[in-house]
């Protein structure tokens, strides 16, 4: 008898404990994402010294790609990738005349000469293919990255981490996975950029206790929001340029875990998905805090589900303004 009544009590703790998660999750949820743009951000600044109003993922497109790279305190990293990129593109627009491409380098509120840097690409490039939009404060990886998105004028929008830790050239990979989706409902379908078949070999060279949290963080994301993707986090995603207005507009996470959400929304939007192995190699200098990132992610993960579950986020598009 006593058995029993300890699983009874058991039940109600938990039962009610989960009702109060869920009633939490629910109040204190932003019915729509916030999309808002200062006046500062309206604008980026061309290759002369002057204001040019941005243009908007609503207006037709008149690149064939996008590329946004969001940058916080990169002045260190962001040459190497820069000058990858740039000459990986430069050589196949030579190719190929019909390819147009924009670099769009979203500095989020930066502390160190991030800016400073991006703009010297500008100047050397010019203003019609390398842009620099700076954020008035730091709204995170995700608030950057919807950020370049929303003013991009490409067919297809590219994910590319400041790192470089992806080599550029794999974007030909992404395309080939978004090509195999085809025909694309609606216009829209993602192809991401994976590492999980290097998994084995990261494991070894980490601790026991980040790859305790690794693990953790992998099954998190299986059990409540993704199961269809094994490497959600990989920073190198290429979309439609439907799919990108439709899932950043949506976007409500604007930290690390906003590669989940979008995952998620897109599932649930029943846009087709690709993995695609890419070739990867850890840079220094992560942003990424082992434990309380982690645990913010974790936190973020059950308010995806459980804010979705319970209706207090919908999947309609937010206005930016």
């Amino acid at each position: 008898q006593l058995g029993q009544l300890l699983i009874e009590c058991s039940t109600i703790f938990l039962i009610s404990f989960s009702s109060q998660i869920c009633a939490i999750a629910h109040v204190t949820a932003k019915k729509m994402p916030t999309l808002h743009r200062h006046e500062e951000e309206k604008f980026f600044v061309n290759a002369e010294g002057r204001k040019e109003p941005v243009p908007s993922i609503h207006d037709p497109p008149t690149r064939e790609l996008s590329v946004v790279v969001p940058s916080y305190n990169e002045e260190d990293r962001l040459p190497l990738m820069m000058n990858e990129a740039l000459d990986y593109l430069e050589k196949r627009q030579k190719r190929d005349p019909s390819f147009t491409y924009e670099v769009i380098v979203v500095n989020d509120g930066s502390k160190d000469q991030t800016t400073k840097v991006a703009m010297e690409y500008c100047k050397k490039y010019g203003s019609d293919k390398v842009r620099v939009l700076s954020l008035v404060k730091n709204r995170g990886k995700g608030g950057a990255v919807r950020m370049g998105v929303f003013i991009s004028r490409g067919k297809k929008i590219l994910m590319a981490d400041a790192d470089g830790a992806t080599k550029f050239a794999d974007i030909e990979k992404v395309e080939e996975g978004l090509k195999n989706l085809q025909p694309w409902p609606n216009q829209m379908a993602i192809s991401c950029g994976s590492r999980a078949h290097l998994e084995k070999d990261s494991v070894a060279k980490r601790s026991y206790f980040r790859t305790l949290l690794m693990y953790g963080f992998h099954f998190l994301v299986w059990f409540l929001c993704v199961k269809e993707i094994r490497d959600t986090q990989c920073g190198f995603k290429l979309l439609t340029r439907e799919a990108a207005l439709r899932t950043f507009s949506t976007l409500h996470i604007e930290r690390w875990a906003f590669d989940v959400e979008l995952l998620y929304i897109a599932q649930r939007l029943k846009i087709p998905i690709a993995e695609v192995a890419v070739n990867w190699t850890e840079i220094e200098g992560s942003k990424l805090v082992p434990f309380w990132s982690w645990l913010q992610m974790g936190r973020d993960l059950l308010f995806i589900r459980l804010r979705y579950m319970t209706g207090a986020w919908q999947l309609e598009r937010g206005k930016c303004n």
